[in-house]
Parts: structure tokens; C-alpha cells; sequence
């Protein structure tokens, strides 16, 4: 059989669309000392949560000194989780508190359990 660009590139991108769409995500929140927080998505919890910690990653974490894992979600899919970081993203600082606080009452740091 021959395959072309287009077929193994279509074949490629199935197979990868497959990996996201059944893979487990996370929707998680890193706090600073001074309370700044930081959502973000990963589909590598306890791997994304350790270059954070570690300051690894370049950016928005790592100027406020974002570090503590204080709130995080489980979802099926990427899709899923990249939605509910949108909808989460939206809403006003005190929902987000009001959110972390229901699971997370003392911001104490997660990610020692995961």
C-alpha cells in the first residue's frame, strides 16, 4: 500500500486527536505567599506542578512566585478541560476563592497527595 502525505498527516492527526480526547486532564489552581493565582490546564498534574514549584517554566508562575498547588480538577478529555478553564477564567476573583475554599478551606498545598 502507498501512503501519501495527506493520508499518514490525516492518520497522524487522528491518532493524536484519539490521545487528547481519552487521556485524563486537569484544570488546576497555583497561588502565590500573596495570593496571586494562576489557572492553568495540563494533561501531567503532578509533572506540570513540579516545574511550577521548581520555577521551571518562564512566565506568569515563576514572576509572582505562584507554587502552591491549591485547587485542581479531574476531567475526560482535553476539550472538557480547556472549557472549564474558560468558564473559570471568566468569573470574578471571589468565585474563584469561593471555589478553591470548597475544596481547600486553609489554601494548604496539594500537591504533597498527588
Amino acid at each position: 500500500m502507498h501512503w501519501s502525505r495527506l493520508s499518514v498527516g490525516w492518520a497522524v492527526g487522528a491518532w493524536h486527536n484519539a490521545i487528547l480526547v481519552e487521556r485524563t486532564f486537569h484544570v488546576y489552581f497555583m497561588a502565590s505567599k500573596s495570593g496571586v493565582l494562576y489557572l492553568g490546564v495540563t494533561g501531567k498534574l503532578a509533572e506540570r506542578v513540579s516545574e511550577h514549584r521548581g520555577k521551571l517554566v518562564p512566565g506568569f508562575t515563576q514572576k509572582y512566585n505562584a507554587t502552591k498547588l491549591v485547587w485542581f480538577e479531574q476531567h475526560a478529555g482535553a476539550r472538557a478541560a480547556i472549557s472549564r478553564e474558560k468558564e473559570i477564567k471568566a468569573w470574578r476573583r471571589a468565585k474563584k476563592v469561593a471555589l478553591i475554599e470548597s475544596m481547600n478551606p486553609h489554601w494548604d498545598d496539594l500537591s504533597v497527595g498527588i
